[in-house]
């Protein structure tokens, strides 16, 4: 495979899209509080949740069938965990590409919540080209009692945790059922607000004001989009200074019925629209590689004008770790410490124009097992080994490449690049 060039460029990337999350209590009918059958009113959430591009779906158990295959028209879906007791009930959906789904495990829980595996789930939503947004989805602890809230505190903090480490650089949307409510003295859902999330329902509807921990519950019957009232189905958002996105809707929707009038839920559907906007001084291929490691992004770091001085690789029969030194003394490198190192240093006026890589399998996943950089001066710096799996990035003419993203631990798993302006 060799990907094309990416084209001229001339202004920034932007576009709309829409999403939804729905807790649609899929379990037994026994186990279920709602009111509808559940049968029948999960092939209708299937019909109803088709007029959105991203859908978060929670306790998704045992009327996925249903959920699936009564109407739904998602060309990506998540495939099922199981019914309740074995699966972790969310899933996501999407008429919008996006990566391999990764499942996490709540690590502490309490009482009845323990025996199906929550947790929360993070996918790789492509916008456009080399315009991605981290997608979570979450359902945490249920209850109140004590031991219930110390579990979905840590549930909090492991979420916050994992975000820190998988969604470095990245825009991220979370989206589920939090369980979680500001006026609850024993709730932290603040600690996602402490690491520069914005609550969709804040933004809008209270001009940023955060109700009162240990006040009185904003609470509504019927739920309603308003400033007194809270709900614990939430959506938040974090931008990256590369994919902005401006929250231009929220509503806790009231369209969610059968012909009798019963909720199709007992939790109502939120739905939010976005706007995306990039920068003029900056795009992203699309990344080439496999899903495993930990995600990277530099864009964020980078200066207005950034130029690069050195270009360095670490390779044997795979790449380990790439990376740049910027004029500022700013390093970008990504991967292990092995293979044997190599490294460039540029001269004045010199920049990095091309970037080659090939691709193959270790182990079951894909990898970057040969990297190829060249210059405007038609200098080069190789490692690793090529396969017939090849994808070329080449800058357009005006601009270079600046910075990484995509994934590596040990070795380099995924690689896109950063492309800039060229400083000369």
């Amino acid at each position: 495979m060799l990907l094309a060039a990416m084209g001229p460029v001339s202004a920034g990337q932007s576009g709309t899209f829409s999403t939804l999350t729905y807790n649609v209590a899929g379990l037994l009918e026994l186990f279920s509080s709602a009111e509808s059958d559940r049968q029948a009113a999960t092939e209708q959430i299937s019909c109803y949740i088709n007029n959105f591009a991203i859908v978060n779906v929670q306790e998704d158990f045992n009327y996925h069938a249903a959920l699936y295959d009564s109407c739904n028209t998602h060309s990506y879906r998540s495939s099922t965990t199981g019914g309740m007791g074995i699966g972790s009930g969310l899933n996501s959906l999407s008429h919008l590409p996006f990566s391999t789904i990764k499942r996490v495990k709540w690590n502490h829980c309490n009482g009845v919540d323990c025996l199906t595996p929550k947790g929360f789930t993070l996918i790789q939503v492509r916008l456009a080209e080399g315009v991605y947004v981290d997608l979570y989805n979450l359902h945490t602890q249920a209850q109140v009692e004590t031991a219930d809230l110390a579990a979905r505190r840590n549930n909090i903090l492991q979420l916050k945790n994992y975000i820190a480490a998988h969604s470095a650089g990245n825009t991220v949307i979370i989206m589920g059922d939090t369980n979680t409510r500001y006026t609850r003295s024993g709730d932290n859902i603040r600690e996602l607000l402490d690491m520069g999330f914005t609550d969709a329902w804040l933004q809008l509807y209270r001009a940023g004001d955060v109700p009162l921990s240990g006040a009185d519950a904003l609470v509504c019957d019927p739920k309603i989009t308003a400033a007194q009232c809270e709900i614990v189905d939430k959506v938040l958002y974090r931008n990256n200074g590369f994919v902005n996105l401006s929250l231009q809707d929220y509503q806790v929707r009231q369209d969610d019925e059968t012909a009798d009038g019963l909720k199709l839920s007992d939790h109502p559907p939120v739905s939010a629209l976005w706007g995306f906007q990039t920068p003029d001084n900056r795009r992203l291929s699309d990344p080439a590689g496999g899903e495993g490691g930990v995600s990277f992004n530099d864009v964020s770091q980078l200066p207005a004008i950034p130029v690069v001085s050195q270009l360095h690789l670490r390779s044997g029969s795979r790449v380990d770790q790439i990376g740049l030194q910027l004029t500022t003394g700013q390093s970008f490198s990504h991967g292990g410490s092995g293979g044997n190192l190599a490294s460039l240093q540029l001269a004045p006026g010199e920049y990095l124009q091309g970037v080659t890589l090939c691709q193959g399998s270790r182990n079951g996943s894909m990898r970057v097992f040969y990297v190829r950089m060249q210059t405007n001066l038609g200098r080069a710096l190789s490692g690793g080994s090529q396969t017939n799996n090849c994808s070329a990035f080449q800058a357009p003419v005006g601009w270079q490449i600046s910075g990484w993203h995509g994934r590596a631990e040990t070795e380099l798993d995924k690689l896109g690049v950063i492309y800039s302006p060229a400083p000369f």
